[in-house]
């Protein structure tokens, strides 16, 4: 017996229905840098790390705004008129959903980039150090090493 099937798949329009909610709450780096690049204001990316993290590596045009302050500072530096998009490390890492969680309790329209900083760097987009902007090798087992996206 297949493994794969040993639960069987969900029915059709329950599948639709997840598969649609997924993506109305979650983005990936490859969109996200697509949206920065072409300069697209509908959107506010937003760092959710500690200003450790943030000094040592970030999204080139991202917010700083860590988890513990979004309740305070956000209404003063985000507008209602955006879609956030939060992150925070990486897969491994949860603090870009409490991000998130914090700005829907907010009011805030709001998406969890997935794959964090890790897959950003890892996908060869552009970094800002304390060095300036730095760009790394696309990692062939995250990104396709000669294209601009992945296509998917």
């Amino acid at each position: 017996m297949s493994a794969v099937l040993a639960t069987l798949a969900a029915d059709l329009a329950a599948a639709v229905t997840h598969f649609s909610a997924r993506l109305s709450f979650e983005t990936d780096v490859s969109d996200v840098h697509a949206d920065l690049s072409a300069g697209d204001a509908s959107i506010v990316v937003v760092d959710s790390r500690s200003v450790e993290s943030w000094l040592q590596g970030h999204i080139e045009g991202a917010l700083h705004l860590p988890t513990a302050e979004i309740a305070a500072r956000a209404p003063a530096v985000v507008s209602r008129e955006v879609t956030v998009v939060t992150y925070c490390w990486g897969p491994g890492c949860n603090g870009a959903t409490r991000a998130a969680l914090e700005f829907a309790k907010l009011g805030y329209r709001v998406k969890e980039m997935i794959g964090g900083f890790e897959y950003w760097a890892r996908e060869g987009f552009p970094v800002v150090t304390g060095s300036g902007v730095e760009r790394r090798p696309a990692d062939p087992l995250t990104a396709p090493v000669h294209a601009v996206a992945c296509g998917c």
